[in-house]
């Protein structure tokens, strides 16, 4: 595998990740009550929340954090059936 193809694999990961996230909000934000708007509104957190170290002289903040909900896995999911296809 070339590095432009894995560059590019990542990159398409990634936005596919964002993408799904937000496609996953607004039609939790639009659905009815019921199943598919509990399935689809439902984000679970992975990672840290900032924190903070503050030295006398320096001072910085670190945080990663992961929002993962049913269709930014379904469309990561996607992508990589697509480069399996494509690419190998």
């Amino acid at each position: 595998m070339k590095r432009r193809e894995i560059s590019f694999l990542v990159f398409s990961i990634v936005v596919a990740a964002i993408f799904g996230g937000l496609i996953g909000d607004v039609l939790s934000g639009v659905l009815p009550d019921g199943t598919a708007k509990l399935l689809l509104g439902k984000q679970i957190e992975i990672g840290f929340d900032a924190t903070r170290i503050d030295l006398y002289a320096l001072s910085f903040t670190a945080g990663l954090l992961f929002r993962v909900n049913f269709m930014s896995v379904l469309l990561v999911i996607l992508v990589l059936i697509y480069f399996r296809w494509w690419y190998i």
